[in-house]
Order: C-alpha cells, then sequence, then structure tokens
C-alpha cells in the first residue's frame, strides 16, 4: 500500500516532470477501477486539458488540470503511477493511460484493481466542487506528514478505542499512515501494536506524536533519492522491521516477531516492544 512518504515523492515528481503538459489523449482499459462523477466521461473530456499540479492529502492523490477537473487516486493496496515513453510495454495492471507531452505516457496501475480513480469538478469553474462524493475524503484526518500539535494528536486519540496499530492506520484519526509505516513508527517509538490506546502513558503518547512525524519525514527523505523516476516501484528494503520477520532487530538483535492476520503482516520485537498479544 502506498503511503504519505511514497505518495509525497510522486507528488513532487509529477510536479517537476507534468505541470503545464498537455494531455493529448486518455484510455480507459479497465473501467470498474475509474469513475467519472464531472459532467463528462473523463475518457472524452480529460484530453485537450492542461495538467497543472499536483496535491497530497493522506493517502490519496490529486492531479488538477485546467478547466477545473482533478484526478483524485486512491491506490489502496497495489495502485501506482508509472510515467514512461509511450512505446513501453503496456503492463497487463494497467487501468488508465494518460498520454502527457507527446511521446509519454502517465499510466495507473493496479495488480489487484482495489484502488480507485475519480473524475471530479475541483470547485475552480464556476462549478460545486464533487469532494464529497469520493468514500472516505472528506473524513480524513490531519496529515501526519504535515504535522499536527501534540495537543490535537492527543485529544483525537482519546476518542479511539483497540488496538494502536489498528488506530493509526484509520484515516479518521491521522492521515497517511498504512501497514507498513505504522510498524516502523511503533518501533521506533517502542510500544507494542497490540497495546490498547487507552492505555497509553503521557510519555507514551508523546514518543508516538513525535516518532509519527520523524518516520514518515525520514522515509520520505530515502525515498526521494531512491525512487528517482520509477515512481510505480515499490521501495521497503530500508525500513526497520516491517516485512522483515525473522531478522535481526536492529536494536537488541533479537528475533523479529511477524504475524499475518486479515491479509495484514504486523512486524515487531518483543524485547524493544514488550506487551501482550490480547484479542478480545
Amino acid at each position: 500500500m502506498p503511503e504519505a512518504p511514497d505518495l509525497e515523492v510522486v507528488k513532487d515528481y509529477l510536479n517537476a516532470y507534468l505541470k503545464d503538459t498537455p494531455v493529448t489523449s486518455c484510455k480507459v482499459l479497465r473501467p470498474t477501477v475509474v469513475r467519472s462523477f464531472a459532467a463528462a466521461e473523463v475518457l472524452d473530456d480529460l484530453p485537450g486539458r492542461t495538467v497543472l499540479d499536483a496535491h497530497r492529502r493522506g493517502k490519496f492523490l490529486t492531479l488538477r488540470f485546467s478547466g477545473g477537473r482533478s484526478l483524485v487516486i486512491n491506490p489502496m493496496l497495489t495502485g501506482a503511477l508509472q510515467h514512461c515513453k509511450d512505446s513501453v510495454r503496456v503492463q497487463k495492471k494497467t487501468c488508465l493511460i494518460l498520454n502527457v507531452g507527446g511521446d509519454m505516457d502517465l499510466r495507473y496501475l493496479d495488480d489487484r484493481q482495489m484502488g480507485k480513480v475519480y473524475y471530479i469538478d475541483n470547485g475552480e469553474n464556476c462549478r460545486e466542487a464533487q469532494d464529497d462524493l469520493i468514500p472516505q475524503y472528506t473524513s480524513l484526518g490531519p496529515d501526519m506528514l504535515s504535522g499536527i500539535a501534540f495537543d490535537e494528536f492527543q485529544s483525537r486519540l482519546k476518542k479511539f478505542n483497540g488496538e494502536i496499530k489498528g488506530v493509526l492506520t484509520r484515516g479518521a484519526f491521522v492521515s497517511g499512515i498504512g501497514n507498513a509505516y505504522s510498524d516502523e513508527i511503533l518501533f521506533a517509538a517502542g510500544i507494542s501494536p497490540f497495546k490498547k490506546c487507552q492505555a497509553l502513558k503521557s510519555d507514551e503518547m508523546r514518543t508516538l506524536h513525535t516518532q509519527c512525524h520523524q518516520v514518515l519525514v525520514e522515509a520520505t527523505e530515502v525515498l526521494k533519492t531512491r525512487m528517482g523516476v520509477d515512481i510505480h516501484k515499490k521501495v521497503r528494503d530500508f525500513l526497520q522491521v516491517h516485512n522483515k520477520g525473522g531478522e535481526p532487530c536492529p536494536k537488541c538483535g533479537g528475533n523479529i516477531t511477524q504475524l499475518h492476520a486479515n491479509q495484514r503482516i504486523t512486524s515487531y520485537c518483543r524485547n524493544c516492544q514488550p506487551g501482550l498479544l490480547i484479542r478480545n
């Protein structure tokens, strides 16, 4: 799942290479992935418009076009953008192709086709903005990579019950954190992923707040140097614990524990993140 650091780097790349670029054609290869809420279908309406800029909000990425239109992308588990020559072989997982700048394509890839691409009026051309039609978009909490004050973080966290890892990945609490970086944040904070929110001590909450932002910022800096032009590739080998079950913990040298549940991986160190796995 692309998370805030991944999408922040993609956003910066798009702003560097696609600003003021005209869209010359649009192909929808997987209609179930692309949804048009605007007055016209994306296939016919987008060609002829110009890319203005890209924005990120949590784990959503938005491309803004001339004439008051936007593509809002929720990549979910396996969605990604690929910027390449139009002569590059089209992969089977390609869902949408925009020809941008003559011989270049911007493609949306999604192996499982769980993500969605929404074509909307963005409210900039005397039309009503359609953001509220996008599931979960308007209910997102503050963006954790951008940072929020501790008092707001604490106040929001107190509204949630359950295990801290699950709460960190809920966009209604804070946005931008998914399965991988929740593992990294909790490892950096020394907190068990199974600890209940209401059981967090004040010093743990402060440490958690600090690490939520710091881990995302540091990962973004790494990805800026590692991703390059291959913005469709997932780079996770530099992470400390996520998906590294059985490997030595970088802090204590003990084995990293990895659990699989509900199609999700939880990776942590039992020594550095003490606590019991409790299921109600």
